[in-house]
């Protein structure tokens, strides 16, 4: 049963794997097609519910209705996967007649799954069914069949669940998409949901949340001269402090690379005042500006990269500095 890997070549086998893909693909776009109103109907069924979507499916449906699950959940549609064997031994106590249930099964002739639904009959509960059986025992017990039938598996034998399983998937994933975008779930409610991932952290994080404030923000006034400055700047350890004038408006910042262009530059640098070696109208941001936010406008800066940006509230005062560092270290990529 095992075949030695060399007695196939190289391109056999890309074409296997390429093949797999393209029938997949096919099958796939041809169930968009065949979408109707019954789409429709399943859509405004879960905008309507008033409970939660239970999700169910045996074997790689319920691999399916898991991931379906999930979706719903993390894109505002409250949600849960119920194994159909386990329902019917305690946990259909979760559901209520509130509650719409999503039964997924690739022939509709799965009899675990069509006695959950024939129990969630019960409790007066609308029945959806994602199946490829549309004259299956679930499709007849269902109030809305999303037909996701396929002509083959990508499986030479046509009997492993593989480009069904996919058109089940992208079913439930349209219906999820539909569902987010007639609610309105924008990228805020998305990291909400999210806020310990990648994607919740960049959208979360603000400068505020990492720049240096408060007694940890490097500051000198108009007049000071380089020699009172230079130890401010080293003691913040960022690379620079914000000058300000006497009202405590931003001047400029003064930074390592000004510092070394003006040693080479002067006879006696240490004499200058701030005000003759900073940069003036530096580059600023609002404290509520995300981080990932902040990282582009560093990277892609029209005049040039930098690493240090100024927090300023709405009168120009700073606020804090913002380290390139300090973004990279959060984690926001």
């Amino acid at each position: 049963m095992n075949a030695p890997s060399g007695e196939y070549d190289d391109k056999k086998i890309l074409q296997l794997g390429r093949d797999a893909f393209a029938q997949q693909a096919r099958e796939v776009a041809a169930l968009g097609d065949r979408l109707d109103e019954a789409f429709v109907k399943a859509v405004r069924a879960v905008l309507d519910c008033r409970g939660r979507v239970i999700v169910t499916g045996l074997g790689k449906s319920g691999i399916v209705a898991r991931k379906l699950a999930a979706t719903l959940t993390s894109t505002g549609t409250p949600s849960h996967f119920i194994h159909p064997v386990e329902a019917t031994h305690g946990d259909l106590g979760i559901v209520s007649s509130r509650d719409l249930l999503v039964a997924i099964s690739r022939s509709g002739n799965n009899p675990e799954v069509t006695q959950l639904v024939s129990l969630a009959h019960r409790y007066g509960m609308i029945l959806i069914a994602i199946t490829g059986g549309k004259d299956s025992e679930l499709a007849r017990l269902s109030d809305i069949v999303l037909l996701s039938d396929v002509s083959r598996e990508a499986c030479p034998l046509n009997l492993t669940p593989t480009t069904s399983a996919t058109a089940a998937m992208v079913m439930g994933d349209s219906l999820a998409v539909a569902l987010l975008t007639l609610r309105n779930f924008n990228r805020e409610d998305f990291a909400h949901y999210h806020p310990s991932g990648v994607l919740g952290r960049s959208l979360l994080l603000r400068a505020s949340d990492l720049m240096h404030g408060g007694p940890d923000l490097p500051i000198v006034g108009c007049g000071h001269t380089l020699r009172e400055t230079l130890p401010i700047i080293v003691a913040g350890r960022l690379g620079g402090a914000c000058v300000v004038d006497n009202a405590g408006v931003l001047a400029g910042i003064c930074v390592d690379g000004d510092v070394k262009r003006i040693m080479i530059a002067h006879d006696a640098p240490l004499e200058l005042t701030v005000d003759q070696v900073m940069t003036p109208d530096p580059t600023t941001i609002p404290p509520d500006t995300t981080a990932l936010s902040a990282l582009r406008l560093m990277e892609q800066r029209p005049e040039g990269p930098i690493t240090l940006l100024v927090v300023v509230d709405d009168r120009n005062r700073p606020l804090g500095l913002l380290h390139i560092h300090d973004i990279l270290r959060s984690g926001v990529l």
